[in-house]
């Protein structure tokens, strides 16, 4: 294996999320970089309780300094309600993880900015996409990157062996090598017979959402939206965390949001992903439905196209570019009126729209009634008339 000790930096802080990649990368990091303090940044964004505890644990351990970070709310309110307002979808997938990194390589970087360490780490390989978008905050400092699973070629196998031989104790075998990222927004599981894209994936591999099939009685959700941001559930005013949260639990035990798919990777790689996401299949789909009822035409055309480049910034890691920033400024004022309340059905896997309100919608029952003698139909002859004009031009030529 390669030796990369050439300019060996004394102090490297390593965005650590407690799983086999990042846990290897600490004695690596001694090992075969010379790196004399391994301080570890544990970023909470809405993992389960028991992993952050096994995670803090499991660093305190190996590593030299560790430093456990609540980022919750901050997770919710400045990344999560902007992709809710952008409708932010990539391909299908909800960029659980994706919207994730920046914030956690934001905060790693501010400890080392603190320790006034020489170096940043992470433990992403050379063929994903986490590792643009934690070195696009990482390389904005001063400081060197270091990514020991790239840099070394490692192979999932060689660490699971390296990790018990090492004495470190990951929730990962070469019978469950299964690779799971997990905050509040999103759960991607990849890895072993998952990467077969052929290869149905067994029931075990799902923890957020119960399989469609159990056939429960369909249940109804009202969800309040004020300027696009979700903020009461049945009636009750509720704080994001809290809503997404309880949404997750109630629509995952009707099946909904799990997501099986082929995605293209920023490299070119198409890779096989698999996702659970409950809550985010809920408030995407009814927040679409909301902006149907108050945008105007001209804003729903346009807004379509500045969602799909906003979910591909933020699929890429480039939350920092004046561009999504640009993004972001049409989309808070379209959504200003994206105010009222939407019903949702939730039967077997499904999540589907069936009543919506707002006090800003551009839609009048009684214009659009057939009962209705608001609006004479004699009116709209004179625009029949033009409609269509110059085909039928061409085809009298």
């Amino acid at each position: 294996m390669t030796d990369t000790r050439a300019d060996t930096p004394s102090t490297v802080v390593l965005a650590y999320s407690g799983g086999l990649d990042t846990s290897v990368c600490i004695p690596l990091l001694r090992e075969r970089y010379g790196v004399k303090k391994v301080v570890t940044v544990l970023v909470d964004v809405g993992q389960p309780a028991s992993d952050i505890e096994r995670g803090n644990l499991r660093a305190e351990k190996l590593s030299d300094e560790h430093y456990h970070i609540d980022a919750r709310e901050e997770f919710v309110n400045d990344y999560i309600f902007p992709l809710i307002k952008a409708n932010g979808s990539y391909e299908g997938y909800v960029l659980g993880t994706a919207i994730a990194r920046p914030l956690i390589a934001k905060k790693t970087a501010q400890v080392a900015e603190r320790l006034a360490a020489e170096a940043l780490a992470h433990g992403c390989t050379g063929r994903g996409n986490d590792q643009l978008r934690f070195e696009a905050v990482f390389r904005a400092t001063k400081m060197k990157v270091i990514a020991p699973m790239r840099d070394l070629d490692l192979a999932r196998e060689w660490e699971i062996e390296y990790a018990r031989e090492h004495g470190i104790d990951v929730p990962v075998t070469k019978e469950r090598p299964w690779s799971i990222d997990e905050n509040i927004w999103s759960r991607s599981i990849e890895g072993g017979h998952l990467e077969d894209p052929f290869f149905e994936p067994p029931e075990e591999i799902y923890s957020w959402t119960k399989s469609p099939s159990r056939g429960l009685a369909p249940e109804i959700v009202e969800i309040e939206f004020q300027e696009g941001v979700p903020v009461a559930l049945n009636g009750q005013l509720m704080n994001g965390m809290d809503l997404i949260a309880r949404l997750n639990s109630i629509a995952g035990e009707h099946g909904v949001g799990r997501t099986d798919m082929v995605e293209d990777r920023v490299l070119g790689l198409k890779a096989r992903e698999n996702y659970e996401h409950p809550a985010a299949t809920v408030l995407l789909t009814a927040h679409r439905d909301l902006e149907l009822l108050v945008l105007s035409r001209n804003e729903l055309r346009f807004k379509a196209g500045v969602d799909a480049a906003w979910s591909e910034m933020a699929y890429m890691g480039l939350v920092d570019d004046p561009f999504y920033a640009d993004l972001n400024a049409f989309i808070d004022q379209a959504s200003s009126r994206v105010n009222g309340t939407v019903r949702m059905k939730l039967h077997c896997g499904s999540a589907i729209s069936v009543g919506r309100k707002s006090p800003d919608a551009l839609y009048s029952q009684d214009m659009v009634s057939f009962d209705s003698h608001t609006l004479s139909q004699r009116d709209a002859e004179g625009f029949a008339k033009y409609h269509g004009f110059q085909a039928r031009l061409l085809r009298h030529k």
